[in-house]
C-alpha cells in the first residue's frame, strides 16, 4: 500500500465514473495527459490493465470493475473523514481530558465548567481530580493543572487562576480556649489537623514574613486526605487546620472559623494549565485555552469593581 499514491486512485475513480478522460480531467482540475499518466502508473504498479481506451470511449476491464467496487466507498469515507477533521477547526468538538489537583478542580475549574460547555456543547469534558504528579501524556490527558514549581520544562503553561493563599483556621471555641497564636512555632503546642498526600507524605506547613521562611509539621490530632473531613473537624473544634483560603473564606466570613497568622501567610502564584509543546493543540484544548484567557480577564474586572 505504501507504494501507491492516493492521487492515482482518485484519478482512476474520476475516469471510471465519468467514462471520459476529458470530463474527468476538468473535474480533477488537471490536464488530460496528466490524468492518463497517473492511470498508466497505477496499472504498471498493479501489473494489470484497468481500462480499455479508445478515441471515443473508456471501458472498465474486469479488474477495473472490481477495483471500482472496492475503493469507491473507501475513498468516499476518506473524503468524509477529512472534511470532518477540517470542520473541527471551525467548531471545537470531541473529548477534552484534564488532570488537576482537587483544590484547583473545586476552586478554579468548577466555576468554569458550565459556561464553557454551554458555549461548546459538542465538547465532551472530563476532569480528573488527582493530587499525585503524573505524566499527562502517558495518562492520556490533553492537559494538566499544577503550580509553577511542579511544571516540566518541555510543557507550555498558561495561567489558570489568580494568586492563591493558605489560611490557618480553627473554631472560635478552640481559639477562646487555647488562645490565638501570634507566631507559627506556637502551633507546636496546639492541637492540629494535618493532610496526608497519596504519596504518604504529610503536608508541611510553610510560613513567610519579612523574608523569613518557617517550615514545620505540628503534632497531629487528626490526619486525613479529604478536605471535607478536615474542615468539618476544624469547625467542630478538633484542632487548627491549614488549607486553601478559598475553601474557608465563607466560614471565616460567617464566624464558623477564625483565621490566624494571616501576616505569616502571603499569597503565591496561582495554578497553571499546561500541555505538551506542539504546533497545533487539539481544537477542544485550543478552545479551552482561549476560554481561560477570556475568563481571567472578566474575573480581573470583577475584582477591580469589588
Amino acid at each position: 500500500m505504501k507504494d501507491f499514491d492516493l492521487r492515482d486512485l482518485d484519478a482512476f475513480l474520476a475516469v471510471a465514473r465519468a467514462r471520459n478522460f476529458r470530463r474527468a480531467a476538468v473535474e480533477q482540475h488537471v490536464s488530460v495527459s496528466s490524468l492518463s499518466q497517473r492511470l498508466r502508473a497505477l496499472e504498471e504498479r498493479l501489473g494489470i490493465r484497468l481500462m480499455n481506451r479508445t478515441t471515443r470511449s473508456v471501458g472498465l476491464t474486469e479488474a477495473g470493475e472490481l477495483l471500482l467496487s472496492q475503493i469507491g466507498p473507501a475513498m468516499g469515507n476518506i473524503g468524509e473523514a477529512l472534511e470532518q477533521v477540517r470542520g473541527l477547526r471551525e467548531t471545537p468538538s470531541g473529548r477534552l481530558r484534564i488532570n488537576a489537583p482537587i483544590p484547583t478542580v473545586e476552586l478554579v475549574l468548577a466555576p468554569m465548567v458550565t459556561p464553557f460547555l454551554q458555549r461548546y456543547p459538542q465538547i465532551e469534558l472530563e476532569i480528573v481530580g488527582e493530587t499525585s504528579l503524573i505524566d499527562i501524556v502517558k495518562g492520556g490527558f490533553d492537559a494538566g493543572v499544577r503550580f509553577g514549581e511542579h511544571l516540566a520544562q518541555d510543557m507550555i503553561a498558561v495561567p489558570l487562576g489568580p494568586p492563591e493563599r493558605y489560611a490557618v483556621v480553627a473554631s472560635s471555641e478552640l481559639v477562646a480556649a487555647r488562645g490565638k497564636p501570634k507566631h507559627p512555632e506556637e502551633l507546636l503546642d496546639l492541637p492540629c489537623i494535618l493532610t496526608r498526600f497519596p504519596s504518604g507524605a504529610l503536608l508541611e506547613w510553610e510560613f513567610e514574613k519579612a523574608g523569613r521562611v518557617i517550615k514545620l509539621t505540628p503534632p497531629a490530632t487528626l490526619i486525613g486526605t479529604t478536605p471535607a473531613l478536615m474542615l468539618r473537624a476544624a469547625m467542630d473544634g478538633l484542632g487548627f487546620a491549614m488549607t486553601f483560603e478559598g475553601w474557608v473564606r465563607d466560614a471565616v466570613k460567617n464566624g464558623s472559623l477564625i483565621s490566624v497568622l494571616d501576616d505569616w501567610c502571603p499569597p503565591f502564584p496561582g495554578p497553571f494549565l499546561y500541555y505538551p509543546s506542539r504546533r497545533q493543540p487539539p481544537p477542544a484544548l485550543r478552545a479551552f485555552i482561549a476560554f481561560v484567557a477570556e475568563w481571567r480577564k472578566l474575573e480581573k474586572r470583577k475584582s477591580r469593581r469589588a
